[in-house]
């Protein structure tokens, strides 16, 4: 659906994106990750038509932006951090602007319905911009970026200033439209990243350091493969029974909770998971597990290794 190829930016002396290349299929929902000033923007404006690159190419469904720009951004829905709003339009008003200018070609009422149906905006449809809540212009400007059923969503930080309620329902939309959408996803929210995307694209210094699935970098940047689990039972005939699992490098316990239960970490060897048969082991026993968590790196381990410079590709 999108491919961009050894896209260069530079502002006099300053290369701000430094021939990076990353595609996303269609159907996919990509997290494009950075600290400020990645060049995290710069792309997206590129992608969407708003700047011209220095060098290389943005392809949207095989059209390319500089060649066929017209016929690229009826493909895509943009949703900067900023949404393009005009406070003293009610939202009906700025919606019937929006597909003016947009020159969309479906069935004006019956599309405006559908699109404030699908990001929840019916009750306010009549009501100023002005005197909608942050949470609520942020749907108005997800809506004028569903404008036209485009198949490319680009979101700059959606989220940004929504309080936790609003986060999650904008996530859970966001989610949503990736049934019938392709979406690149810029967020410093990163366990809202975790939850919602395919695939990272992680850029630093105007340069791509990661491109995979978060669990796949968790799993290859991490340098341990531990689990911290707590448990019901003896603990010494615990921790042995752990002990003897062929998947476990090494086994130890780490405090007492409460009589009878115990945390321990577990270590297996690389490229093993021991999760099963130590499920199976306890169960066989009659010891509870009553809690089990990797001790994987997270996703915002991860992007503070890449963007210090500790790791990526």
């Amino acid at each position: 659906m999108l491919e961009v190829k050894d896209l260069t930016k530079t502002y006099g002396d300053k290369r701000a994106v430094n021939h990076i290349s990353f595609t996303v299929n269609r159907g996919e929902i990509v997290g494009f990750l950075g600290p400020n000033g990645a060049g995290k923007t710069t792309t997206m404006n590129i992608i969407t038509g708003y700047l011209s690159a220095t060098s290389g190419t943005v392809t949207v469904d095989g059209l390319e932006i500089l060649q066929e720009p017209l016929k690229v951004k009826k493909k895509i829905g943009y949703l900067p951090e900023q949404p393009p709003l005009y406070p003293d339009m009610t939202v009906k008003e700025y919606l019937n602007f929006m597909f003016d200018l947009k020159k969309v070609k479906l069935p004006r009422q019956e599309h405006l319905q559908e699109v404030c149906r699908l990001v929840k905006i019916q009750d306010v449809y009549e009501r100023l911009i002005r005197n909608l809540s942050k949470g609520y212009r942020q749907r108005v400007g997800l809506a004028q970026a569903l404008l036209g059923k485009p198949d490319l969503l680009i979101l700059d930080e959606p989220t940004v200033g929504l309080d936790p309620k609003q986060i999650i329902d904008m996530r859970n939309l966001i989610k949503a439209l990736g049934k019938d959408h392709t979406v690149l996803l810029s967020s410093h929210i990163l366990t809202e990243v975790q939850a919602v995307c395919d695939r990272v694209v992680v850029i630093n210094q105007g340069r791509i350091v990661a491109n995979d699935t978060p669990e796949h970098l968790s799993s290859r940047m991490s340098s341990d493969h531990s689990f911290w689990v707590r448990i019901e039972g003896p603990k010494d005939q615990v921790l042995k029974a752990l002990q003897t699992l062929p998947q476990v490098r090494k086994a130890e316990i780490t405090h007492q909770v409460e009589p009878k239960i115990y945390d321990y970490t577990i270590e297996g060897y690389e490229n093993t998971d021991p999760r099963r048969s130590l499920f199976f082991l306890l169960a066989e026993k009659g010891w509870p597990i009553l809690t089990l968590r990797s001790t994987e790196l997270t996703l915002e381990d991860i992007f503070l290794q890449l963007t210090e410079g500790k790791g990526g590709n």
